[in-house]
Formats: C-alpha cells, structure tokens, sequence
C-alpha cells in the first residue's frame, strides 16, 4: 500500500520498470560470452532511463500509485475519485491522507460515498473557517465605522451648538448699515443648515450601522451551529474551550473535558441508511443537549462525535454527569419510523479529562480522546477517565 506511504517506492517488486531499461526485459539478451569484442550491426544509441528524482519518475510513479488506489479499493475511475486519489497519494491534502488511512487500517471500506463524505465534510469546514474569518473582519471594520461616526456625530452636535450661539450673538449686534455683519450672518445660517444636514446623515448612519451589527452577530452564531443537530460546531467549541481554558487558570476553578461517541455508528447506517442515521444523531444530541448551562457546553465534534465541556466540575463528578447521559440515552428504545425497524440499542463511549492535569489545553484534549479509545476497546457503552499526564506537575 505505498499510496499510503508504507513501505514500496520506485522499486516496488509488484510492478515492472517503466523506463524501458533493457536488462530488466525477460526478453533480453545474455550478457558477457566470448563474442563481446565481435562487431554487431549499427544500432541507436541506448537511451539512459531518467535519474530517480526527474520529474518524469515522478510523475510515472504519482500515476502508479493513483492506479493501485482506485484499483485497491475497487473505486471507479471518475473525475471526482481520480482528484481525490491525487490529494491522498501525493500528499496534497493531508488529513484526508490521514483520514483514509485511519479507515484502512480499521479494515473499513474505501467507498465513493465514505470519500464524497469526508470531502463534503471538509469543504464545510473549510468554507465555515473562510466565512467566519470574513465576518470577523467585517465586524471590527463596523465596529470602527461605528465608533467614527458617533464620535463625529457628538463634534458635529457641539458644533451646531456653538454655531447658533455665534448666529445669535451677530444678530444682536447693531452696526448701523449692518450690510457686513448681515452677510456675516446668512453665511453662519447657511453653515448651520448644512451642519444640522450632516449631522442628521450621521444619525442615520449610526442607525444603519447597529442593524449591521446585528445581522453580523446573527451570521456568526449561524455559522458556529451544527446544522444538522442543533448544537453548537466545533468552531464554537474551540473558542468556548479556550476561553474557558483561560478563566479558570486564571480562578482556580476545576475544568474537565469529554468525547463522548455513538458506539457502532456505520451499523445504524449500513442497516438503516444515512437518513435515519442522521435522526439518531438528532436524537442523541438533544439528550447530550439537556445538560447544558452556564457551565456545561455540550458541541458536535465531528460525525458521531460530540465534546461536553464542564466546568466547575473536578473529574469523578464530571464523569459520572457522563455516565448519566450514557444510561439514559442507552435506556431509549428508538425504532425507524420510516420502516418500523428497531434500530437496536444505542450506546455512547466516553473519555474524560481534567483539563488543568495536563500541560497544556491540546494536551487535556489528546488525553480525553485517548480514553475514548480505551473505552471502545473495553466493549464500549462505557465511560473512562483519561489517564494522568506522564510528567510531574
């Protein structure tokens, strides 16, 4: 499986030279022998095969390894898989190589389905990523507008108070003909007028700058929930996290952290189809759901995934706060109402950590992860702390 970066290269024994290279041709002939001196008719000069590293090797050997991706995985050969193929085999994109790889060692099927998935997966996190960067930027220019204009505003109103006084007081001046100081105070009227103007356009641009505000604020959270569940995405949960990270370094406050994952997830998809999957995630997410507060977080993390974050918590309480979401959501007995099938009992694994145990915020959360997997290697339908950190606090 060199297309996953184990073991082969350009000698590989599965596959002939392809440079043409004559003493490797079953039809060749024997070399050396007593004739070697005699003449022998004129011939071409031999064409020396490309050093390894030419980009013609390379590119024969990105070929070799397209093919015996698709043809390992029996995928047909279409535009989409034949692109796909290239970003996993020549590195192009690295956590969908990851990612296949990960399928493949845990005997899963590569299937088109599985790939335009994982793909449709990434491109909405990609797009979310650029969207809320965008709203980000789009926000703190607001912001700024905003501010710029109610500090113009407040100067303008100040201006306009101090100019009527000046007209007032040209007024009540009697100069006899009084021409100058009449054109003195026209001019000073029509000033005034044309302040009054701008500051009523500053007014309303104040106006229509806080409903922009709002209709920003309202694009980011849409673009921090899961779509499908209802829960806040794993954006969300990254900058709730790290901000939950700082504050309770910072007050002492305990803080743990829990994966928690659908047990058996591809059977309800195999058996039942990837809609009535979709609804058992509904459904488990809003049981998961019910725990949130001010100081529960719960989040979708990703397919069958879902991360609870709990502050305030120290680890046997958070973890028996999980516990209780697993029982309950293993006592429902849920049937697809589109075939009347029981989809069987639905069970949850889960990992906790004490975030502060660890080094670091990554750290607690490679930790919790880890338990995770320890908890689907015991038999699953289990919750497990996360083992402590392996350095000295």
């Amino acid at each position: 499986m060199r297309w996953l970066g184990f073991g082969g290269g350009k000698n590989d024994s599965h596959a002939p030279d392809a440079t043409g290279d004559a003493s490797n041709s079953r039809d060749a002939p024997e070399r050396g022998g007593n004739d070697a001196s005699a003449e022998s008719p004129a011939r071409l000069p031999a064409v020396c095969p490309p050093p390894a590293n030419s980009s013609e090797e390379r590119r024969r050997e990105t070929l070799d390894d397209i093919t015996r991706f698709l043809l390992d995985n029996n995928l047909p050969i279409s535009p989409f898989t034949l692109d796909t193929a290239h970003d996993i085999v020549t590195g192009a994109n690295p956590v969908l190589a990851a990612l296949v790889a990960a399928h493949v060692e845990d005997d899963q099927p590569v299937t088109v389905r599985w790939l335009e998935d994982v793909v449709q997966a990434q491109e909405t996190e990609n797009g979310a990523a650029q969207l809320h960067a965008l709203i980000l930027r789009l926000e703190t220019t607001v912001d700024e507008f905003a501010n710029t204009a109610s500090v113009a505003r407040t100067a303008t109103t100040d201006y306009n108070s101090a100019l009527e006084a000046h007209v007032g007081d040209l007024g009540a001046i009697d100069s006899g003909g009084g021409n100058v100081i009449q054109q003195l105070t026209t001019l000073a009227r029509d000033m005034l007028s044309r302040t009054r103007e701008v500051a009523r356009e500053l007014t309303r641009s104040e106006r229509e700058t806080r409903t922009l505000q709002k209709r920003l604020a309202d694009a980011r959270a849409e673009a921090e929930i899961d779509h499908l569940t209802g829960l806040p995405n794993r954006r969300a949960f990254e900058a709730r996290y790290n901000e939950e990270y700082a504050a309770t370094r910072d007050s002492g406050e305990p803080l743990c952290v829990a994966f928690c994952d659908i047990d058996e997830f591809k059977r309800i998809n195999d058996n039942h189809g990837h809609e009535a999957g979709d609804r058992v995630l509904r459904t488990v997410a809003q049981s998961l759901a019910t725990m949130s507060d001010e100081k529960c977080h719960v989040a979708r993390h990703g397919g069958e995934e879902f991360v609870v974050l709990l502050r305030d918590k120290l680890i046997e309480e958070a973890c028996a706060v999980i516990d209780e979401a697993r029982e309950m959501i293993a006592a429902r007995r849920l049937i697809n109402r589109s075939t009347d099938v029981p989809f069987g009992r639905i069970t949850l694994s889960a990992g906790v950590a004490d975030v502060h145990a660890y080094r670091d915020a990554r750290e607690a959360l490679r930790a919790a992860d880890d338990a995770l997997l320890r908890a689907k290697d015991a038999g699953r339908n289990l919750v497990l702390k996360a083992d402590p950190p392996d350095h000295p606090d």
